[in-house]
């Protein structure tokens, strides 16, 4: 008959080992549907750390902050109580104790978010809360946002870069948005682009020791399959 330190020891063995994925790449890639199907599948935690950003947007909107001004939001960068709920089967977010699940995804916090998230005092607040939510996760976590692997999470056991053409890119997010225009779209997208890209502070970019996997050509379903193997793989060399 086996002892309780016997079989703690045995559930220790067979579990699969904790793994921090980081999934990085610019808008209409996949990242969010891929990164909570992969959570969900593997019983793993799941953070956007996107819609972080976007809730600082949101409140400095709300607050009467002038986005405009670096200095500004530098100063109040400190002042929101920002909280990420990390089940990838309903992720939440919360800003000084209110839902702001639906209000970060508006047009105006859209049009916002990249100048907010170039000033390096908003991404020093936001990458600290990133990694505290990381390290907390005891069965490891899928983080997707655009400098994870390079500069939040820096030693993840597995990266992933997504890409994918401008053209695919502008009609999947023109299906998410009813009524949007295509060309607008990728327009828009090419902006945010460069403007991610090009801030001096965390910017958008591939780390050397990702794995690129372009989604242009590819289902859903076919990205999903495709990182959860990435993941097993890596669970199973820890």
């Amino acid at each position: 008959m086996s002892t309780a330190v016997e079989t703690a020891s045995a559930a220790a063995r067979t579990a699969p080992a904790a793994v921090i994925v980081a999934i990085d790449g610019p808008s209409g890639t996949g990242k969010s549907s891929t990164s909570k199907a992969v959570a969900a599948q593997l019983g793993l935690s799941y953070l956007d750390t996107g819609a972080q950003y976007r809730a600082i947007t949101w409140w400095m909107l709300n607050n009467g902050i002038d986005v405009a001004d670096a200095a500004e939001v530098a100063t109040a960068a400190a002042k929101p109580v920002i909280v990420s709920g990390t089940d990838p089967a309903a992720p939440t977010i919360t800003v000084d104790g209110a839902d702001a699940s639906g209000p970060i995804r508006t047009q105006e916090v859209t049009a916002k978010v990249s100048a907010v998230s170039a000033v390096p005092e908003v991404r020093t607040r936001i990458t600290e809360l990133q990694r505290t939510i990381a390290a907390a996760a005891e069965l490891g976590i899928v983080v997707e946002g655009r400098d994870i692997g390079t500069t939040v999470l820096p030693d993840a056991d597995l990266k992933i870069f997504l890409t994918a053409s401008p053209e695919a890119r502008a009609a999947r997010r023109s299906k998410e948005i009813k009524g949007s225009d295509l060309a607008t779209t990728k327009e828009a997208l090419i902006k945010r682009d460069t403007a991610d890209s090009g801030r001096k502070t965390s910017p958008l970019a591939k780390a050397d020791d990702a794995v690129e996997v372009d989604t242009t050509e590819l289902t859903l379903q076919q990205v999903i399959e495709c990182v959860v193997t990435l993941v097993e793989e890596k669970r199973t060399a820890k």
